[in-house]
Order: C-alpha cells, then structure tokens, then sequence
C-alpha cells in the first residue's frame, strides 16, 4: 500500500470506506499530548479540545470538498493534509505550520468568535454575525448566509450558527481565492441556485454597498461601471454571467465577492497599498488566509498586552475583560 493508503486504513473505523472528523480525533489526542509546540496547553483540557475541534474543522473545510462529511481515500491523496502531518512531526514550533496545525491561527479563529458570542452560550445570530470585521458585511449577505443555502448549519439551533459553522465562515471570508471560499459564496450570490451570476443577482447585492457608501459620504461606483470591471477581471466565457467555472479560473474572483458584499475589502481594493502588494509577491507560498491571521494575531496580542498592563493595579478583576483562554 502507498503512504496515504496506509493512513486512511489506520484511521477509518472498519467496514467503512471514508473518515469521520470522529477519525481524526485520537490523532489530535496524541498530538496534544507529545508535540513540544503545545505543551503549553497541558493544563487547560478545554482549550485543547478547542483546539483540536478547530484543527478537524479546517481539514474538512479544505479536504472534504463533497461537504458531506465524509473524507474519502481520492481526497485525502489529492489534498496536502499528510505533508502537513509529516511536517508537525518535523517541527517543534507548531506555529510554522501553516496548514491545518497553526496554533496561532485557532487563537484568531477563538477569539473572534467569543468576541461575537456576546452572551457566551456559544452560538452566534445574525445580529452578532453583521458585528464581523467592524461591520464589514451587508445584511442582505448575512440573511443568505443564515439561509444555509451554501452550507447547513451544524448547530440545530434555529437562526443561529454555532462554532464550526462560524470556522467555515470565517475560513470562506478571509481567503476567498480559495475553492471551498468561491464555492460557497458563489451559492450565497446564485439567488435561484441555476449555477449562473446574472447582472440583476450580482446588483441586488451591490444596492446595499452603494446605499453604505452614499451614507458614508464616500462618492458611489455606479453599478454599470462595477460591472464592467467585474468583467474584465474574470473574462467570463459569456459576458451576460459568470459560471462557478469562469471563477475558478481567474485569480482575481475574490474581488468579486467583496466588491458585491464587503465594504471594507471593497474599499481596500479600491485603494491598493503598493506596499502590500509588493509583499504578496515577495512571499507567493502564504494564502490570504495566512496573511491576516498574522496580523490578526499581532494585533490581538498587542491588545492583551495592553489589558494587562492596564489590569495590573486594579484592585477588582473585571470579569468582561477576560480573555477566552
């Protein structure tokens, strides 16, 4: 047996034919356990936990990409999920693997989403999902994500998300140059679901950005002049539409989708900093996942630093600035 055939056999229970997330579980187990990386945790069985919850999110996110749940033996070949495992074991500082293991990226995953879960009963509603990213997103696109039309909701919990429907989110929104990320947000958009993006689904989204930007006394991009843009950037096979297909193929689809549904990025875009840009070709191995962990974790750290300088000589712990962990 090939490597990756060996592994699939050791993991799946017998007499089926795919891995569970239940599978990888005494893998995370044993890894908490032994890596040098997360020693740390040792004591905090429920960060652990956290920990690898997210870890076997992230694999089925990008491995899993029927989102049945059931990770076959063709997926985990054609995935990177086994060089990831050969590199934990290669490398102490777990932070330096980037796929899948990053303990700092579960850390920016935590902690957005306990800052969103005001009350902490660990599920989120559409109020605390239009809060992300500084209200970065329209209400029209949370409604379609709460639709579940791109993925049903693991939560059972009428009109609430729960915490690894929150990872897919997260995961699809801050790296949409990913498959899964165009897929998903390609079925948020697709409004009658028949596999195109016509010009009248794509402005329905956009009215809400351009109604943000005339509140904000920002001058509006007319929509006609967005799609001519849109346009150019994807060279669709049809000009009337875009397909799944004609997305895949274009490295700039994920502009697409923050023109249509995220202001900020939008925004961003509109104004590129030279700077970063230069810094995205020095560096073509990080995904845009990669990249805004990094600074959302510095940015977090520095943020509880300076909690913890300013709780030093308090004599009454405030319990509403507790970090998650």
């Amino acid at each position: 047996m090939d490597f990756p055939t060996q592994i699939f056999r050791v993991l799946k229970q017998p007499g089926q034919n795919f891995l569970t997330q239940e599978d990888f579980k005494p893998v995370l187990r044993e890894l908490l356990a032994t890596h040098p990386g997360l020693e740390f945790l040792q004591g905090t069985p429920e960060f652990q936990e956290r920990y690898a919850e997210t870890v076997i999110y992230r694999i089925f996110y990008y491995m899993n990409r029927s989102g049945n749940g059931h990770l076959t033996l063709r997926e985990l070949k054609r995935g990177n999920l086994i060089a990831a495992m050969q590199h934990v074991d290669d490398e102490e500082d777990i932070n330096k693997v980037l796929r899948y293991f990053s303990y700092e990226h579960f850390y920016v995953i935590y902690c957005k989403f306990w800052e969103l879960d005001t009350d902490h009963d660990f599920l989120i509603d559409k109020e605390n999902l239009v809060r992300y990213g500084n209200h970065a997103l329209t209400y029209r696109i949370v409604d379609r994500i709460f639709s579940q039309v791109s993925r049903k909701f693991k939560s059972n919990v009428e009109g609430k998300m729960g915490y690894e429907d929150f990872v897919y989110f997260m995961l699809a929104e801050e790296d949409k140059s990913s498959q899964p990320s165009l897929e998903y947000w390609f079925k948020c958009i697709d409004l009658d679901g028949n596999g195109v993006l016509t010009a009248n689904e794509m402005q329905f989204f956009y009215e809400e950005q351009l109604h943000r930007m005339e509140c904000m006394a920002q001058e509006p991009v007319l929509f006609e002049d967005i799609l001519c843009q849109m346009v150019d950037m994807i060279c669709p096979e049809n000009e009337s539409c875009f397909t799944l297909k004609d997305l895949k193929r274009s490295k700039l689809s994920g502009n697409i989708f923050n023109i249509l549904f995220n202001l900020n990025k939008f925004m961003a875009f509109e104004t590129r900093d030279p700077f970063l840009i230069r810094q995205e070709r020095e560096d073509p191995t990080l995904t845009e996942w990669d990249r805004f962990a990094h600074r959302e974790y510095i940015r977090l750290s520095m943020e509880e630093d300076g909690e913890d300088a300013s709780n030093g000589s308090a004599e009454v712990w405030d319990e509403s600035l507790e970090a998650p962990f």
